[in-house]
């Protein structure tokens, strides 16, 4: 679709009583499933149109056959990520770029209705602050997600990669200013201190700020430090699949798995250091810009590129244990709960918010992915302890199902609170979060029984043990 064409391609009710079916507008910087934030995006958008609803995808990047082959609306910007646009065009347009906010004031403006609901996943890579502007038009029937950090932190991540620490001060306050945290340098740090004081002057555009859901618990206080209010978050798990629907008999198998993108902050690096000192192999899914140098540094290890979701269960079923090892905050770790899903324990960054959940369904343990020795260490031991191996994949297969959502759940979640938005306001739709938890099968959640409870907290101390 022409990125100025912003002409409704179906009728729609010009209204959502109770019973309509609201018209869902998903808004992110793409529209392929290029990370877990635009997979997200996309899936829900083919979720929601398969469930009859009218559906738009307004998007930065180019156009995507998969949602329209799907019957569904997309208006896109025909534009490149940053980091791909080159340093010139990116500069200006990073920080506020105008095509973006006429682009989506256009189509507002000759399409919106009073049963929309809008729902904004990523901006930072394209789209940039400006679209908040024609946003605030229709801001009591927005809904914000925070897969990241970057509605507050403007480096995105909450952490000083400088320092290698997780950062505990208040984002644009005079000590954040003069941090120089970002991953690539000061000049970069200070191009993103001015991007995020354009959208902190967006947010006195809005008499009350949209719900912001987060994907783990974890991520409330940090976006707290950045003036979101207690009241304008809810928690919304990720959905999972889990690679494979048998538990992988980890305690046969002897190699480690990484799925995700070959870039520094996902610690792949030192990963594959820690292998190498373990004598373990490395099976590698993903691609990025450490991909040919780390392939060549490492040819022991398998690198096998970029795989689709219905593939990778063929390298899980071959591994003994899941890696994620990210440098930065990862406020979710889809992959890990994939791996946890399919009977993988898990061997991940202490800078994970998932950490907790882990141990305690003793699946897994936490290491500083940068102290390569240790890393390696904790690798030998599971290496050749068939027996704890085999209980933490148990635990993992059958005790952390309430970590996360299944695909479906996380669907009726969504479609829930985007009716009670249109019907009752932020507040109705953050009072249903206050509702008991659902767990992945979408039932009330359940208690965990107390044979499963012994054998998590027994299976802990056995790895607390084991690698002490």
């Amino acid at each position: 679709m022409s990125r100025f064409d912003c002409r409704p391609r179906r009728a729609c009710d010009r209204s959502c009583g109770a019973g309509m079916k609201p018209h869902i507008v998903v808004i992110n910087d793409l529209a392929e499933p290029m990370g877990g934030a635009s997979k997200l995006a996309v899936e829900s958008a083919l979720a929601f149109a398969r469930r009859g609803h009218a559906v738009t995808f307004i998007a930065g990047g180019s156009d995507s056959d998969l949602l329209g082959a799907a019957g569904i609306e997309v208006v896109s910007l025909q534009q490149k990520r940053l980091v791909a646009a080159g340093f010139s065009s990116s500069v200006l347009r990073g920080l506020y770029n105008r095509a973006a906010r006429d682009m989506l004031a256009a189509w507002i403006a000759q399409n919106d209705h009073e049963g929309m609901v809008y729902h904004l996943h990523g901006w930072a890579q394209i789209l940039s602050p400006s679209i908040f502007v024609p946003l605030r038009k229709v801001a009591d029937r927005l809904v914000l997600s925070a897969h990241d950090f970057f509605v507050t932190c403007p480096n995105g991540a909450m952490f000083d990669f400088r320092q290698q620490q997780r950062c505990e001060l208040q984002p644009l306050g005079t000590r954040c200013l003069m941090r120089d945290c970002d991953r690539r340098n000061r000049l970069q740090k200070g191009w993103r201190v001015a991007r995020h004081s354009v959208l902190a002057r967006t947010r006195p555009m809005f008499d009350r700020f949209p719900p912001v859901l987060l994907i783990h618990e974890g991520m409330r206080r940090y976006l707290a430090m950045g003036g979101i209010e207690d009241a304008d978050m809810a928690v919304l798990p990720n959905p999972v699949s889990p690679y494979c629907s048998e538990r992988v008999e980890a305690e046969k198998n002897s190699s480690a798995l990484f799925v995700g993108r070959i870039e520094p902050t996902k610690g792949i690096a030192q990963a594959a250091e820690a292998c190498r000192q373990a004598g373990v192999r490395l099976i590698a899914v993903g691609t990025g810009s450490l991909l040919a140098e780390l392939a060549e540094s490492y040819p022991e290890h398998d690198w096998v590129g970029w795989k689709p979701p219905s593939e990778i269960g063929h390298y899980a079923s071959r591994a003994r244990v899941q890696l994620m090892p990210s440098i930065a905050i990862e406020p979710f770790g889809l992959t890990a709960v994939e791996a946890l899903w399919s009977g993988l324990p898990v061997l991940c960054s202490e800078n994970a918010l998932l950490l907790d959940e882990i141990e305690t369904a003793g699946a897994g343990r936490g290491i500083d992915p940068t102290d390569i020795d240790e890393f390696a260490r904790i690798l030998s031991i599971w290496a050749q302890k068939d027996a704890l191996v085999r209980g933490m994949s148990i635990n993992a297969f059958e005790g952390t199902r309430g970590i996360a959502m299944t695909a479906d759940a996380w669907i009726d979640r969504l479609i829930e609170s985007y009716q009670a938005l249109l019907e009752g306001g932020k507040r109705r739709l953050v009072a249903l979060y206050d509702e008991p938890a659902r767990d992945c099968r979408g039932k009330q959640g359940s208690q965990t029984s107390p044979a499963r409870l012994h054998d998590a907290r027994r299976t802990a101390r056995e790895v607390r043990n084991a690698t002490c």
